[in-house]
């Protein structure tokens, strides 16, 4: 089988090695099929597309809407190799599957409206698939409506209408999306689990995402409901397109 690629941009060790420990878990891959790749530390190295059976991209601290004067340079790096990318990836249809800062790389690149219209504080939230959500292969067997991990300060506000909208939730109207036929991006954490989305409130304290003083209450909010389908839409993801 041709490996996958996890594109992470994380720049805090325990966060960025259990994130990848989670799509490692929640894929079923291993690590000779995954293949980690830390943008925050270096360059894009050259990817040949025809080499990998997709992509995948995890959460990162990054947020496309601020202004570009606040953004540093690791992060207009970034920008810039993710637009480049992305220029052959929608063009060739690769499959793609961009977890939150997904939707900022995909969703800028595509022309979506992206600003803090939606944010969501870290916390469960229910995501109710639309029509086409419900018929798309990579939510197979899943409920119309499930509970899923979220944590975002910006989010998409209009979706440009070559796009596929898949789910929203009460608060964030697009939380997954499709360009082609086998481009994604979520607005959710489809690779977390309570233990998972613990260490990044954690590792995270006193980045924006909570006040000071609501660790304790931010924690308890991520215990309140058992979150278990998001995941299962990696490994359908993975088994849809390995090859």
């Amino acid at each position: 089988m041709k490996p996958f690629a996890l594109l992470a941009t994380r720049a805090e060790d325990l966060p960025a090695d259990e994130e990848y420990a989670l799509f490692l878990r929640y894929t079923g891959l291993d690590e000779r099929d995954l293949l980690r790749i830390r943008m925050e530390s270096a360059p894009l190295p050259p990817l040949d597309l025809d080499g990998l059976s997709g992509i995948l991209v995890g959460g990162g601290p990054f947020n496309a809407s601020d202004p570009p004067e606040q953004k540093s340079p690791t992060q207009h790096r970034v920008e810039s190799e993710f637009a480049a990318l992305l220029d052959e990836v929608v063009a060739r249809d690769v499959p793609f599957l961009g977890a939150c800062y997904g939707v900022g790389t995909l969703g800028a690149h595509q022309g979506a409206t992206i600003d803090r219209t939606h944010a969501e504080p870290i916390s469960i939230v229910p995501v109710t698939l639309t029509d086409e959500g419900a018929a798309d292969p990579i939510f197979a067997e899943m409920p119309r409506t499930f509970s899923a991990f979220v944590g975002h300060k910006e989010a998409i506000r209009t979706l440009p209408p070559h796009l596929t909208l898949l789910a929203g939730s009460p608060a964030c109207p697009v939380q997954a999306f499709r360009a082609g036929r086998n481009v994604y991006a979520t607005q959710f954490h489809p690779e977390l689990d309570v233990e998972g989305i613990s260490t990044r409130i954690r590792a995270y304290a006193g980045h924006g995402y909570f006040a000071d003083g609501e660790l304790p209450s931010t924690l308890s909010a991520v215990r309140t409901t058992s979150v278990t389908e998001p995941s299962r839409m990696l490994r359908t993801f993975v088994e849809r397109f390995a090859r």
